[in-house]
């Protein structure tokens, strides 16, 4: 136990101390930098579209882009250095449903990728039926 306690003491007498003003600060403006490019977008489909129509062109955009910069790599990166600031639900969504088939795409396409992909994806996908349903009781109850 004593060797343990040892080691762990001298890990952290190295291992860098986290910035959490910077990374905070960094999230907070490449988040809100998403968010503007994705309401200049909105705006721009609603010159010619509905505006649900408007937002679902966006967030067909943010999905294939997420899914674009993913399959090329680059997106891991980006939400390495953005932080919580790249982590919008859609985004990390087509990300985490995307590495999960390009994992997994050597084992077919039925158990390797689609089976891979919501085994990955699942948790979100349940977590959000059940507080839709609970909201919606929510909103029936009142």
């Amino acid at each position: 136990m004593r060797l343990r306690d040892n080691y762990r003491q001298a890990v952290k007498k190295f291992q860098p101390k986290p910035s959490y003003v910077a990374n905070s600060l960094k999230a907070f403006f490449i988040g809100g930098g998403l968010s503007v490019v994705a309401e200049v977008l909105r705006a721009q489909f609603r010159v010619n579209l509905p505006s649900l129509a408007a937002e679902q062109a966006v967030l067909l955009l943010f999905i294939g882009a997420a899914v674009v910069l993913t399959a090329i790599g680059v997106y891991d990166e980006f939400s390495q250095f953005a932080g919580a600031g790249s982590t919008m639900l859609i985004t990390w969504f087509a990300n985490s449903l995307t590495s999960a088939a390009l994992e997994h795409r050597s084992e077919g396409v039925v158990s390797g990728i689609a089976g891979h992909m919501f085994k990955v994806g699942g948790a979100a996908l349940v977590y959000g039926i059940v507080a839709a349903y609970l909201f919606g009781l929510v909103y029936f109850m009142r």
